[in-house]
């Protein structure tokens, strides 16, 4: 008689990892959440507010897993699916309320799938957000054997009045660049055709824990400054880098001007660059340096710099607003 372990699937191993991760999710949890992992579907009571908005938004690691598999490290690309999620939310000014994962395999290792779910934990910890379910596929013959694959989704809210949407944002206003933590999750594809040797050393890091360093989260300092300054709009630097992302939170008759020598690029990118990579296709894929844009009056912009440097960040005024047609120039 055929089971279905027989087919490749471990009904056993799923249960471990569940057992497994409840020790991350469970860490995540408020009293907004109003039921545990393993129902049918996770629960969150909104609280209290005038005119509530609910905001989403839906992303994954791509092949920045392919690095992690090389390096049998887990537990951080769960933070780059938190952060690629509530960063893009952020952007309209929506504090995250929620957080769900999808990880997917071809054949379940529980201890690889709760390391995973560890850094998704980390991830809404660092985001102030609540892991309330998720799912675990395992697809033999889909997914090749060691692979993993994961994606998520974060709901997030704001007030209808204060939704971020750009429409005030005009010429003379001044870009607030807030520095990355590195690469963050875009453009892997070509990182890994220009780096294919992990162990070389750059600056005294292995390359490949280089590679690895989860995106930043910018919910929380952003979120504070919200609270204080009259933020016009935002763009999370992610695929397509700075000219199709930071167009993004303006209008069509306006141009953002950018200062390339306003910010220090971390030494990856000098190193991608050096490959053999034109600098408009590097500006065009990558971070660069600068993972979140803010747009503020110029009268704002020493105060936001400064109150962003109070928090522990490193932020720099990076360009600034004119009149144009919808795009970006570095200069």
């Amino acid at each position: 008689m055929i089971s279905y372990k027989d087919s490749g699937v471990n009904i056993e191993e799923g249960y471990k990892s569940v057992k497994l991760m409840k020790e991350y999710t469970n860490k995540t949890l408020t009293s907004s959440v109003l039921n545990g992992l393993g129902s049918f579907a996770g629960m969150y009571e909104l609280g209290h507010y005038n005119n509530p908005v609910l905001v989403s938004g839906t992303d994954g690691v791509g092949t920045k897993l392919k690095i992690a598999f090389k390096m049998n490290k887990y537990d951080t690309v769960g933070i780059d699916c938190v952060a690629m999620c509530v960063n893009d939310i952020l952007c309209h000014g929506a504090k995250p309320l929620f957080f769900l994962d999808y990880i997917a395999c071809g054949k379940l290792n529980g201890e690889i799938a709760a390391e995973i779910v560890k850094g998704v934990s980390e991830g809404c910890i660092q985001a102030g957000s609540s892991l309330i379910g998720g799912e675990t596929a395992e697809m033999p013959g889909f997914y090749s054997e060691g692979e993993y694959d994961i994606a998520g989704f974060a709901v997030g809210v704001v007030e209808k009045d204060k939704i971020i949407d750009g429409s005030s944002i005009e010429n003379g206003d001044s870009l607030i660049g807030i520095a990355s933590s590195g690469v963050h999750s875009n453009g892997y594809s070509l990182v890994r055709k220009l780096i294919q040797d992990l162990s070389i050393n750059i600056n005294g890091k292995n390359m490949g824990e280089v590679l690895l360093t989860p995106t930043k989260i910018y919910v929380k300092p952003v979120l504070n400054l919200l609270e204080k300054f009259n933020i016009k709009g935002m763009a999370h630097i992610t695929g397509g880098g700075f000219y199709e992302n930071i167009p993004r939170m303006f209008k069509d008759n306006l141009n953002a001007v950018i200062d390339k020598n306003s910010f220090p690029m971390p030494d990856i990118f000098k190193y991608m660059q050096s490959q053999g990579l034109d600098e408009k296709e590097m500006f065009n894929t990558f971070n660069m340096g600068i993972g979140f844009v803010l747009c503020v009056n110029k009268k704002d912009e020493e105060d936001v710099i400064k109150a962003l440097i109070e928090m522990g960040e490193r932020a720099y005024k990076i360009g600034h607003i004119e009149n144009g047609e919808g795009k970006v120039v570095i200069q």
